[in-house]
């Protein structure tokens, strides 16, 4: 057999006519296609795969495959396929974090809803969703392995399965999946960008149009590593779409609903910061200073007011929608505008009416 087999996310994985990954979810999926050696003899595809994954589990196999995430030419297969000779086999798998010890902390979450398979949070702004470098706690995965313990469910890395993150100061919505098929079921949708997400942002300045898409693809800062930029022309990068919609403007500041068509790095920030409207108070991009031009009485006293209030780039997971992987109906969530974003807004109209 013949393998392609690369970590999900660190590189350009999949060429233009596969699927978009959602960069923000980087090490939860892994992603690796199969040629079958002409020689092999015909075998289960579970019994396969497992000599193929030796530290994947028979049921992690089993689910992968129920959740339609094991690809034979191009149709999806259950665990009892027999591979032949010359078949092209294409596996998602999502897995849980590796890292060795996740301590139990009791940190105060917002459940919005929950059952066997999943439970989705409404996580505040300044979380970080997992531990790792420098935030080995104190994080949602942190206070989720508390929270199965007190409900006296298993609450070892096997059954805090993230499918998707928020970057630490964005707000809103996740879905961590409870079992191993939950877990393959819903990053199969994430995988195919079939969930249904929309983000409220606030950016600099007055955007023009009501409505409009931004496209321009989408990699490292050259000079910069902690930055994401656009390339219009497509010499570096990924390939990248952001639709948004003006929901209400504030003469220096607008606040605006995103929707991606792909899923890259920063895209939203990097993308508003591209056509010249910087996500408020966004230190790293720089939207942590007034707007340059405006000389109106007590404006940067004004603005240094609203940085207090919301103390973090403007931008919040407002709507989750997906397939429920048990009872196949859709579950939609929205999540309402957090309170500094809110205090936010009351100031600017005020500010505005005054």
């Amino acid at each position: 057999m013949t393998e392609d087999n690369e970590d999900f996310l660190d590189e350009e994985l999949l060429d233009s006519n596969s699927i978009d990954i959602d960069e923000e979810n980087k090490g939860l999926y892994e992603h690796f296609n199969i040629t079958v050696d002409k020689n092999q003899e015909p075998l289960r595809i579970d019994k396969f795969l497992l000599i193929f994954r030796q530290n994947s589990s028979r049921n992690k196999i089993s689910q992968t495959c129920r959740a339609g995430n094991v690809v034979v030419n191009g149709v999806a297969v259950k665990q009892n396929y027999r591979v032949k000779p010359g078949d092209q086999i294409s596996v998602l798998l999502a897995h849980p974090p590796r890292e060795n010890v996740i301590i139990p902390q009791d940190i105060p979450i917002n459940i919005v809803y929950e059952d066997d398979d999943l439970v989705v949070v409404d996580k505040e702004p300044g979380m970080v969703v997992h531990p790792g470098f420098g935030n080995w706690d104190g994080t949602l995965v942190n206070a989720l392995a508390f929270h199965f313990a007190k409900n006296g469910e298993k609450s070892d890395l096997d059954r805090v399965g993230l499918v998707h993150r928020i970057d630490k100061d964005t707000s809103g919505l996740l879905v961590i999946a409870k079992n191993e098929y939950a877990l393959s079921f819903l990053a199969k949708q994430f995988f195919d960008r079939k969930t249904r997400r929309l983000y409220w942002a606030f950016v600099w300045g007055n955007v023009q149009d009501d409505e409009g898409t931004i496209k321009g693809h989408i990699g490292r800062h050259p000079k910069n590593r902690m930055q994401m930029s656009v390339y219009e022309d497509g010499s570096h990068g990924k390939h990248a779409v952001t639709h948004y919609k003006v929901l209400e403007r504030f003469r220096y500041m607008t606040w605006v609903e995103c929707k991606l068509e792909t899923g890259r790095t920063h895209q939203i920030r990097a993308h508003f910061k591209h056509i010249g409207h910087t996500l408020f108070n966004d230190e790293r991009y720089e939207g942590h200073t007034p707007l340059r031009g405006v000389n109106l009485p007590k404006y940067k006293s004004f603005i240094k007011n609203v940085f207090e209030i919301l103390p973090r780039h403007a931008l919040h997971a407002h709507t989750l929608g997906f397939i429920h992987p048990t009872t196949k109906q859709e579950l939609y969530f929205e999540s309402p505008m957090p309170q500094d974003m809110a205090d936010a807004v009351k100031k600017w109209r005020n500010y505005l009416e005054n």
